[in-house]
């Protein structure tokens, strides 16, 4: 995943909710683990007025009036929801006084060291980033939560990777470097980004997706040649009653043909008992059998089931931003020479053009980066 990424962490929790609290004018005292909230009557809120106690930790239980405060408690998804409810659209602008140059990963993994960058902006662009909640999780055991966001360019509906990772750090719990504004963006228009920004989402965090899904289906194939083994184990557990019975049987018959009468009537009576009983055994025997041979498809369809994962994505705030474009020029050296580079760039966003290598042509990037310069820039196969 990219680094647009957020961990709902414990420590991410704590300091979102701390800052939403005081936002309303709430007080907070800690102790340890243990905060003393206070929030005034009459705060724009649907949380509880007056005096609270949270527990930052994941505990199983709470004593009465104590509330846990961890990713999947409930308070901090009330918190959240009432958050995202309060300002779910905002306007900022980033510009080059706000965001320091992206320098691409291409000319990071290289030889080449850049000297300075100069960038200068030609007219602003607008584009939305759309802070999604995602959640990935199992019945039985699996859950991560993490906040994802996603920029696109209003125009031209592209994907802007590094817009979003500088709005987060700009937007994270105690930075003041942006001021929100009214929005302008249709509407209409707002909602096909926000589907589309979706799609991105889902896309960008498959990998993940995958990941979890590799570690239910390893537990669940782990459970499931359990149970195998289990049923294994009773099958050899019946076949050693069933033989045991049986002889049982053969000497009570044995016995019925020489015994007298009364001893005879009650030789009858226990082996008709101990072949009711080894008819049961036999029938649960043919069972398990076929079950195995059919490779236990019920146990199956219920492990499988608990195991599957739930993915759900869910927007949570949607900002307009309002960045500069235009050109940036890199100056760079190398081990014997200079070279100046010019491309397009944007605020926040970095650069937006490709640049390609002199003797192949290929587009640098972090896998191909710029190696050497000197009658022209060569990438690390061509150096």
């Amino acid at each position: 995943m990219t680094d647009a990424a957020i961990p709902v962490t414990q420590s991410v929790v704590e300091g979102f909710t701390e800052q939403y609290l005081e936002s309303l004018g709430g007080t907070i005292e800690k102790h340890g683990h243990t905060w003393n909230v206070s929030i005034p009557e009459g705060a724009a809120t649907d949380l509880p007025s007056g005096d609270l106690v949270l527990v930052c930790d994941d505990v199983e239980e709470v004593t009465e009036g104590e509330k846990a405060l961890h990713p999947e408690s409930t308070f901090f998804h009330e918190v959240l929801n009432e958050a995202s409810s309060r300002a779910p659209v905002g306007h900022v602008t980033i510009d080059a006084r706000s965001s320091e140059i992206v320098t691409p990963e291409w000319l990071q993994e290289g030889k080449v060291v850049v000297n300075d960058a100069q960038f200068v902006p030609y007219y602003d662009r607008t584009a939305i980033v759309v802070l999604f909640r995602v959640s990935i999780e199992t019945v039985s055991e699996y859950q991560h939560e993490f906040l994802h966001a996603i920029a696109l360019d209003t125009r031209s509906e592209e994907v802007l990777p590094n817009l979003d990772e500088t709005f987060l750090e700009l937007t994270k719990p105690g930075c003041t470097a942006l001021e929100s504004e009214d929005v302008a963006v249709d509407p209409d228009q707002v909602e096909r980004l926000i589907d589309l920004a979706q799609d991105h989402v889902v896309s960008e965090v498959r990998p993940k997706i995958d990941e979890i899904h590799q570690e239910a289906s390893r537990a669940a194939d782990a459970e499931l040649e359990d149970y195998r083994q289990m049923q294994q184990q009773r099958e050899e557990e019946l076949e050693k009653q069933l033989s045991s019975l049986q002889s049982r049987i053969k000497e009570l018959s044995n016995r019925i043909d020489r015994c007298d009468e009364n001893e005879r009537v009650q030789a009858l009576k226990e082996r008709k008992e101990y072949r009711s009983e080894y008819e049961e055994l036999e029938s649960e025997l043919l069972d398990l059998r076929q079950r195995r041979e059919q490779g236990y498809p019920e146990q199956q369809r219920e492990i499988r089931e608990r195991h599957a994962l739930e993915v759900v994505v869910t927007p949570l705030t949607i900002t307009e931003v309002e960045y500069e474009r235009g050109e940036i020029e890199f100056k760079l050296e190398g081990k014997n020479s200079t070279e100046t580079v010019t491309t397009g760039y944007g605020s926040g966003v970095g650069v937006t053009e490709e640049v390609h290598c002199t003797s192949c042509d290929r587009v640098f990037s972090e896998q191909t980066p710029l190696d050497t310069i000197g009658r022209g820039l060569h990438c690390r196969k061509c150096s």
